[in-house]
């Protein structure tokens, strides 16, 4: 009908219904809201997704054939997916799987990196460590990037110290946990104890009981040790030990002459042996290829138990050493390297280390969404200079970071770590009692 019989035949107009006015941002939300109403193992997942993407891409105004991945129209992966179990621990990595999430797109990395963070660890609590260096210079080793090397003495013009007196270190480790550290860390500039007198390694014993009874977790790098130094260190209530690895078994030459990587791993062999917590972990920049970098990582995730923690360094170019024109890494090749230790070794203390200084609070921030969850405070670490304290402070708070407890349960770790085996004081009582009850929770 035309002109006047068509509003007498026409039905009345009716109110558009809710959903015809949704527009196509909506209909995406609502999509996503749906897909996260259907649980993730069902089979019919495909077809769902299909079901209900597929319109909201085409009401968005997407390309016609424009298909989401994982639909049954498309059933190939997404780009850059990976084939194997995301949170598994595993012993048995290959260097290309490592090299597969390096080449993934960073924030797909991320994203994954963080699932599993959050499948293990409180994503809000980050550890405060602070690094002393106790006898600094007059290192007979060769490492490239290190002032402390005698070898440079004559360009970096670092002076060659004594090891420092027990009181000393007593009172740097108190400041250090009156500003919120709840691990103190001891380095010496030796190739290892057997270099040195019978004397100063006693020095250094004594130096971790003292901290222990403080109520502080401690972790020594003096170089180099055999099993039996290992088990003095142990007895005297070291919680863990840092030797790091640096870099990948076959960059490893271009590093340092004076030892090679066979000598790295038997260190780190003993220290377990002797029932103390693996520190170890590596640095970027040396000079190093992304290939080195998975190498690196694969080599720390095979370790019979992985690392209680890992820290991830980025070369400070030091004046007078032979890398001292090297470039610094970039903080978003800081994210990319822990979002892989994360994600090779779930249950491990990533800790952002060397380097942060030259890193923007927005890499730093994508650091521990990453899965960092340990920093080194103070003001320098060993020889190079590091964030200042009242910076640190203000970022915690900022993010809404917390600090980790002294002994708090390590996932990864020996009991040395728990403070189960060193009941001598009220908080490391409190740590292992910690420690029990988050077994019992295990266990349940």
């Amino acid at each position: 009908p035309t002109g006047a019989d068509a509003s007498a035949v026409a039905p009345p107009a009716c109110p558009p219904s809710p959903r015809t006015e949704e527009t196509p941002r909506k209909m995406l939300r609502s999509a996503a809201r749906r897909l996260g109403a259907v649980a993730a193992a069902d089979a019919s997942r495909p077809a769902l997704v299909a079901g209900l993407v597929r319109p909201a891409l085409a009401a968005a105004g997407a390309p016609r054939g424009a298909r989401a991945h994982g639909t049954s129209a498309d059933p190939s992966p997404p780009p850059g997916s990976i084939p194997f179990e995301l949170g598994a621990v595993r012993h048995d990595w290959t260097t290309a799987e490592v090299e597969l999430l390096y080449e993934r797109p960073l924030l797909d990395l991320v994203f994954d990196a963080a699932t599993v963070h959050r499948r293990f660890h409180d994503p809000r609590q980050v550890q405060q460590c602070t690094l002393l260096s106790i006898k600094t210079g007059g290192c007979p080793e060769t490492c490239n990037y290190c002032a402390q090397s005698s070898s440079w003495k004559e360009t970096t013009e670092l002076k060659a110290e004594k090891l420092m007196q027990i009181d000393d270190v007593l009172d740097a480790a108190k400041r250090a946990k009156a500003a919120g550290s709840t691990r103190f860390c001891m380095g010496t500039a030796w190739r290892g104890p057997s270099q040195v007198g019978k004397g100063q390694f006693d020095r250094v014993l004594k130096m971790t009981q003292e901290v222990r009874d403080m109520g502080m977790e401690v972790c020594a790098t003096l170089g180099m040790l055999n099993f039996e130094q290992a088990k003095q260190l142990r007895d005297a209530g070291l919680t863990a030990y840092n030797h790091n690895l640096d870099t990948s078994p076959e960059f490893y030459p271009k590093v340092t002459s004076s030892r090679n990587y066979e000598d790295r791993l038997n260190t780190i062999a003993a220290v377990r042996d002797a029932g103390i917590s693996v520190c170890c972990g590596g640095i970027l920049g040396l000079g190093e290829d992304e290939r080195d970098r998975a190498s690196l990582l694969r080599v720390l995730a095979n370790l019979p138990e992985h690392p209680e923690s890992v820290p991830i360094n980025a070369l400070v170019p030091v004046k007078g050493t032979p890398l001292e024109d090297f470039k610094t890494p970039s903080g978003l090749e800081m994210v990319r390297a822990i979002a892989v230790a994360r994600i090779v070794m779930p249950k491990t203390v990533v800790r952002l280390s060397a380097g942060r200084i030259n890193m923007s609070q927005s890499d730093q921030a994508m650091c521990f969404l990453a899965g960092a969850n340990s920093v080194f405070t103070g003001d320098t670490l060993l020889t190079t200079p590091n964030n200042e304290q009242s910076e640190d402070e203000q970022l915690m708070k900022d993010l809404g970071l917390v600090g980790r407890p002294a002994f708090e349960p390590y996932l990864a770790g020996s009991k040395s770590s728990d403070g189960s085996e060193f009941p001598v004081s009220a908080s490391i009582k409190e740590g292992a009692e910690r420690a029990r009850e988050a077994k019992k929770a295990m266990n349940a």
